[in-house]
């Protein structure tokens, strides 16, 4: 039995689909069943079954996840405690983050991490808060890089950074010519490019309750690049985080500012303590917390506080 398979069994356990699981491994789904199908031969059972509604645990793959748990999170205590011994960072390190971090902050950061750590292996998967919380408590990933407030209590957080959001709309769209900053009350009959949960999100259902107005949403998605390119093209407006807009004048939507007080999204890194940390781990928390002190962008949202 190899943590590799403990991982494929427990990812899809969490997903409960191939494809959403084999993706979050970096695997192919074939890869991905290989995997299971070593793992079952092993144990001599069916741990889990394909449905047209996604994988199902059977009976034996429910008695044995709790134990697959234990023993992959007990295999990471002993390896962490054998690399504090070398001190040398190397290894894989499974990385989560939600999609605008990983999109605007992190393709600098990585590529320098990876010339000073070149034995460390990277592997980003890119989601939600709570998934993202999932996979940090499951052990799946190391590290994690999403916004509070953090749900679980068995996680520990280190905030990064806090930044105002702001309304991504059109080129030429009427706000811009405003000139000012507006507050949310002003624009909630606007159409909205939203995902559902963000912090952005709840904010505008609260100035819309605050007004007695629906929100007129006219796209839900879970990704930001998307909600981006829909504001480019026109559907509508959307809160997103200032980190999006750093490049903003080589993009093809207008920023328009919120006014003080406005809705602020808080970034932290998270992971299981200090314990499960391995070199590699260490060294990531570590470099990005310099990383982040040294980012203008990031220091000028602090500074707005």
């Amino acid at each position: 039995m190899t943590s590799e398979q403990l991982r494929a069994f427990l990812q899809v356990a969490q997903e409960g689909r191939f494809s959403t699981a084999a993706k979050g491994l970096g695997l192919s789904q074939s890869g991905l069943s290989r995997q299971l199908q070593s793992l079952e031969t092993e144990l001599g059972v069916r741990l889990l079954v394909r449905t047209p509604a996604g994988a199902v645990l059977t009976d034996a793959g429910e008695r044995f996840l709790p134990h697959a748990r234990r023993a992959l999170e007990a295999l990471f205590a002993g390896t962490a405690e054998l690399e504090q011994l070398s001190g040398i960072p190397h290894g894989p390190l499974a990385l989560g983050s939600l999609h605008t971090v990983g999109a605007y902050l992190l393709p600098d950061l990585i590529a320098a991490f990876a010339r000073s750590y070149p034995e460390v292996r990277l592997r980003l998967s890119e989601s939600l808060a709570p998934e993202l919380e999932e996979g940090v408590s499951r052990g799946v990933l190391d590290l994690a890089i999403l916004s509070l407030p953090v749900r679980r209590a068995d996680l520990v957080a280190q905030k990064l950074w806090e930044e105002p959001l702001v309304l991504a709309v059109p080129r030429g769209h009427p706000l811009t010519k405003l000139g000012r900053a507006v507050a949310l009350t002003e624009v909630v009959e606007e159409p909205w490019v939203v995902i559902p949960g963000m912090t952005g999100t709840r904010a505008l259902e609260a100035a819309c309750e605050a007004r007695g107005v629906t929100p007129r949403v006219v796209l839900e998605t879970d990704n930001s690049e998307a909600m981006r390119r829909m504001v480019e093209r026109g559907l509508g407006v959307a809160l997103v985080p200032e980190l999006m807009t750093r490049d903003h004048p080589a993009r093809e939507f207008d920023i328009v500012q919120v006014v003080p007080g406005g809705p602020r999204r808080q970034v932290a890194l998270v992971h299981r303590g200090e314990g499960y940390l391995t070199a590699a781990a260490r060294a990531f928390k570590k470099f990005i917390v310099e990383h982040v002190r040294k980012q203008p962008a990031i220091r000028s949202a602090e500074a707005q506080r």
